[in-house]
């Protein structure tokens, strides 16, 4: 046992197993609910595995089910989760660049001149004051919209920017509104505030810190920050461009509204798709046509080491370059005039094809396990539960307490999942002194 918690990241799932547990049973407390009656222990493990996973996925309706101290205990785990995975995921690239050669060592530093191998204590005060300004900046802007233009009062409008501002950043996804943003789809001072938060913490602070400091020279940029800055870019224009088109003219979402508010619903929303779980459309009157692409968006997910979830901006575009490589029979897979690690590329395709698997898993299980689910809601539940999106059709209250623990058991694989596979599978890393022959089976 304890050669297995030798490295420190192998403790990073339970650290947020047990605060999972200890908010389950605060959440539980009659005293968390409006009607101050205890909550069932699936209803609150749900809510605090949404909450610490920073999903925002809820079985019942947040504003009125909870009271002021539910509420304030889901953003309080809001806040450590995002912070914390953030946290880990650092150590984790700390720790792995520990167990190079000191000349990959060197290389990995040349390449991301950030993170050095002593000031990890600065490093993370870094990562903790960048979270709580982003996250103070959106309050104060949602703070005076609220109490200016929607007649809140002082205390009412601060509580509301707060816990808002909390879940945009860390791309939580729960809102004090049933409807969650619906309402303010067309007021681009509450909106785009969040989504500028939403992205800039699904981006990562590896890449963030990079882009920013480099911001004049993005040539010189690490690969990592290249696939996750322009992938991002990228996907953004893709989303924002399948919305406009498809549910342009549908009068349920953006067909009800002017262009301009067209061009700003579409842009949130697609800001929200990926990492941060907010909707600003009714999801359940979205047509059929667009959900192929909002579970493509989910399934990608943000940036590597940031507060969004999914298999990463990096990966996908990594084996990306990897399919073209071999289309075109490159021998080396090369970005940027880089060329990248066959160890990162098997790393990449062993993380893409796990998750697949389990979105499939989950996919049909919880069709054999739920009469009536249509296979498109199925799919994009489980698809928004592994990737920490949080956004729903309708389906997650509606299921049984079997359903709904295979979704909980989801978003704590895709929230520390794919963290603590890439870390075991670089620790696990190891040299063989002798090599077998090779041979190429038939492939296709």
């Amino acid at each position: 046992m304890r050669r297995f918690f030798r490295h420190p990241v192998r403790l990073v799932p339970f650290g947020f197993l047990a605060t999972i547990l200890l908010g389950t049973a605060l959440l539980m407390l009659p005293w968390a609910t409006s009607e101050h009656r205890y909550t069932p222990f699936v209803t609150a493990l749900f809510t605090a595995t949404s909450a610490v996973s920073v999903t925002g996925m809820a079985v019942v309706d947040t504003p009125n089910y909870w009271n002021e101290f539910g509420l304030a205990m889901i953003t309080v785990l809001t806040q450590v989760g995002g912070i914390g995975i953030v946290t880990g995921a650092t150590l984790v690239i700390l720790v792995v660049a520990r167990r190079l050669g000191l000349r990959n060592r060197l290389l990995v530093q040349a390449e991301t001149q950030e993170f050095g191998f002593g000031d990890v204590r600065r490093l993370l005060m870094r990562i903790a004051a960048t979270s709580l300004i982003c996250e103070a900046v959106i309050a104060a802007i949602l703070t005076v919209r609220l109490a200016v233009s929607y007649d809140y009062p002082l205390g009412r409008a601060l509580w509301h920017g707060v816990f808002h501002a909390v879940q945009g950043f860390n791309n939580g996804g729960f809102a004090l509104y049933t409807d969650n943003l619906v309402g303010f789809s067309t007021d681009a001072w509450v909106t785009l505030p969040l989504a500028i938060g939403a992205i800039i913490g699904g981006l990562g602070f590896p890449a963030l810190f990079e882009a920013v400091r480099e911001w004049r020279q993005p040539a010189r940029w690490a690969v990592g920050t290249k696939l996750t800055v322009w992938g991002s870019l990228v996907l953004l224009l893709v989303g924002f461009l399948a919305l406009l088109v498809v549910e342009w003219g549908n009068p349920r979402t953006l067909g009800q509204l002017g262009w301009p508010d067209k061009l700003l619903a579409a842009f949130t929303q697609d800001a929200f798709i990926r990492t941060g779980g907010f909707n600003v459309l009714d999801t359940t009157s979205l047509g059929e046509e667009t959900y192929p692409t909002l579970v493509a968006l989910m399934f990608i997910g943000g940036g590597s080491a940031s507060t969004a979830g999914g298999i990463k901006v990096a990966t996908f575009f990594l084996l990306a370059f990897v399919i073209w490589a071999e289309l075109r029979g490159e021998p080396d897979v090369t970005i940027g005039h880089r060329r990248v690690a066959t160890a990162s590329q098997r790393q990449a395709i062993t993380v893409a094809l796990i998750s697949v698997a389990l979105v499939v898993a989950g996919t049909v299980g919880l069709i054999v396990m739920t009469e009536g689910v249509p296979f498109y809601a199925a799919l994009f539940e489980v698809t928004s539960a592994f990737s920490t999106t949080g956004l729903s059709v309708g389906v997650a209250p509606m299921l049984p307490e079997s359903g709904q623990l295979a979704l909980i058991a989801l978003m704590y694989i895709g929230r520390v999942g794919p963290l603590t596979l890439g870390s075991a599978i670089a620790l696990n890393t190891r040299r063989r002194l002798y090599r077998y022959p090779e041979e190429q089976p038939i492939v296709g």
